[in-house]
Parts: C-alpha cells; sequence; structure tokens
C-alpha cells in the first residue's frame, strides 16, 4: 500500500502525479525542477543555482516523508546540457553526504529555462 507525501514547502503537482509515495520503508519523489514553491515559478539562471533549490525542495518532501538527504539511496537527475555535468555534482556534493547516493545522469530535454531535474528514492526508516 502505497502513502501519499504532500507538502506546502515544496511545488505542488502540475499535472496527475504526487511529490512522493512511500511504499514499504522507500520514499519515491516525483522529478523535482527549480521551482519556487511560494509563486511557483521557475527560479535560478545557472545550474548551481538551480541545483541548490531542487535539493532544498526535494529535501522538504523527503522530510514530510519521514526521510531526509543524507537517507537518499538512488538519485535521477536529468540536465538540459551535460556540458553542465561538472558544476552540477560540485554543486551536489556540497549539499549530499558521504556514501553517496548511486546515481544515474542523463541529458534530457526539459521545459524552457529548465537546467536540472532530479527525483529520488530514499530509505524512511533505519540508515543506508
Amino acid at each position: 500500500m502505497a502513502t501519499q507525501v504532500r507538502t506546502d514547502s515544496a511545488p505542488t503537482p502540475a499535472g496527475g502525479y504526487s511529490q512522493a509515495l512511500v511504499v514499504n520503508g522507500l520514499i519515491f519523489t516525483a522529478g523535482m525542477g527549480p521551482i519556487d514553491p511560494a509563486t511557483g515559478q521557475l527560479v535560478g539562471q545557472d545550474i548551481e543555482e538551480q541545483t541548490s533549490l531542487v535539493l532544498r525542495n526535494l529535501d522538504e518532501v523527503l522530510r514530510a516523508g519521514g526521510s531526509c538527504l543524507a537517507r537518499v539511496v538512488k538519485a535521477t537527475v536529468h540536465l538540459a546540457d551535460l556540458a553542465d555535468f561538472a558544476v552540477f555534482d560540485r554543486t551536489y556534493r556540497t549539499l549530499m553526504s558521504e556514501p553517496y547516493p548511486v546515481r544515474t545522469t542523463v541529458g534530457s530535454t526539459l521545459p524552457p529555462g529548465m537546467l536540472v531535474e532530479i527525483d529520488f528514492v530514499a530509505v524512511v526508516d533505519g540508515d543506508r
């Protein structure tokens, strides 16, 4: 049985999906972009700024579901331009902790102005 996670501290879904679901001790987040939860507007002019906001938004969703960034075990990252990977990774490392989650990073067509989208799988109870 899945339990829906919902918080006003992260962007509201723009379609027929949940911010996250908790299933069997794991939380699965939707893909999150650099959206200001208060305004619903895309923010950030560069990959560093957008990555920081995405990770803060995801942390809010994880916390609402009983987890946190330190409990993430899998990350999927979509970059509008793979040339941004080095700066993305440097920013990601400042907000994530070791052991780093396993991660898949792909180049994707994202909405105009969006440089990064991330989704996570994290443990709700216990350590990684």
